[in-house]
């Protein structure tokens, strides 16, 4: 085994958080070296298939508030950065029955921090939208400055300009162990040892494969989404917005049929546990994968409930209570810890970029995050090495 240079830092994990804090890092001068175990963007982790819904008015309370303005604003800068078209203002229209979820405890928090919002009847919903069919007593909360984002676009920018600013990226790379010491952190890659004085943990949906450094409840279940053709462009993007719709039946997200790709819907619940090293079953290995997602649609977008045009399968990473992960080591902080973002966490990647770079530059993290602490989740089990 070799020895390589020495780093600032080394980011395990190059999807969208890592590369985000590979790009931060790197353009504040800090020697940054990233290590992903494919070539991103890939299919292999979470942020594929395109886009991404960034809302504002959000549950949570006020960090993710704060949070999601912070994230739109970076988002913009990237795009200035680039010269790419990375996020579309379609709006998004959240619809719930209100016997199932009601979105007034977000009205406070979207009224103190200047998030427009638009609280809808049933007949407005299907005034301003025919093409949506809801009960009488349905309610929606409409965001006209929210919107998606293009996740892989992102991710490829994040890309070209972290290795401009001169990060290393090494890809189709597994890490093998992670050892911290008191003063280094090595990371070691098949027959390659590389040192740094911290490490970032952004291992996604791969978070199991690091548990004898850290056991923490970060979990990875099966995902499927689906494209399905519309019977008239009443659904195309331009004129229908991003949208959440959640009833008894479960929580569904989805986008307006962009180039024509066809009307994208998800489930946020359910899904199936999936370990790193496992294969992924693609779509179509369950009955249910189109059948669910078509139901939805035929219950309140049967317009949109066309032909299957195209399916896949990915990978969410989540924590018992679907909120972030984000924190020291509890027994080496020079071990930076970031997971548990699938499902709401892509259109935050550019701000919790922004607060691993800050808590390793500046030795904090710029803002209040206790609610992403590891301290949180009890028994924790922690080691000195993987």
């Amino acid at each position: 085994m070799t020895m390589r240079q020495q780093y600032d830092v080394i980011v395990v994990g190059a999807g969208s958080m890592g590369m985000s804090a590979g790009y931060e890092l790197a353009r504040r001068g800090l020697k940054t070296l990233l290590i992903d175990a494919f070539d991103p963007p890939h299919a292999m982790g979470s942020h594929h298939g395109e886009p991404r819904l960034i809302r504002h008015a959000y549950s949570g309370g006020p960090t993710y508030v704060k949070l999601a303005l912070r994230a739109d604003e970076r988002w913009r800068e990237l795009e200035a950065a680039t010269g790419e078209k990375l996020l579309e203002r379609s709006g998004v229209l959240n619809i719930a029955d209100p016997n199932v979820y009601s979105y007034e405890g977000r009205f406070p928090d979207a009224a103190n921090y200047g998030v427009r919002i638009e609280d809808l009847t049933a007949r407005d919903i299907r005034e301003r939208w025919p093409g949506v069919v809801v009960p009488d007593h349905y309610r929606a909360m409409f965001e006209p400055d929210a919107g998606y984002l293009y996740s892989e676009k992102c991710i490829t920018a994040y890309r070209k300009l972290a290795v401009e600013a001169g990060a290393r990226l090494l890809t189709n790379t597994f890490v093998t162990g992670i050892r911290p010491e008191k003063a280094f952190v090595t990371v070691t890659t098949g027959e390659e040892s590389y040192i740094a004085d911290q490490v970032v943990l952004t291992a996604g949906a791969w978070y199991r494969s690091f548990a004898s450094l850290i056991d923490v409840p970060v979990r990875a279940v099966r995902k499927v989404v689906g494209w399905f053709r519309p019977e008239n462009d009443s659904f195309d993007a331009g004129s229908f917005p991003g949208f959440t719709y959640g009833d008894a039946s479960g929580g569904y997200y989805g986008f307006p049929s962009i180039g024509g790709a066809g009307v994208k819907i998800g489930r946020h619940d359910g899904g199936v546990p999936w370990q790193p090293g496992e294969p992924l079953e693609p779509f179509g290995a369950y009955p249910d994968d189109e059948a669910d997602l078509r139901a939805a649609l035929e219950a309140f977008l049967p317009g949109a409930a066309g032909e299957l045009i195209r399916g896949v399968a990915c990978k969410y990473e989540i924590t018992p209570d679907e909120d972030f992960l984000i924190d020291a080591h509890p027994e080496h902080p020079n071990v930076l810890l970031a997971g548990g973002f699938s499902g709401h966490g892509f259109k935050f990647a550019s701000a919790v970029g922004e607060l691993l770079a800050d808590r390793i530059e500046l030795g904090s993290w710029g803002r209040d995050i206790d609610l992403f602490s590891l301290s949180r989740f009890s028994p924790t089990k922690s080691t000195n090495s993987l």
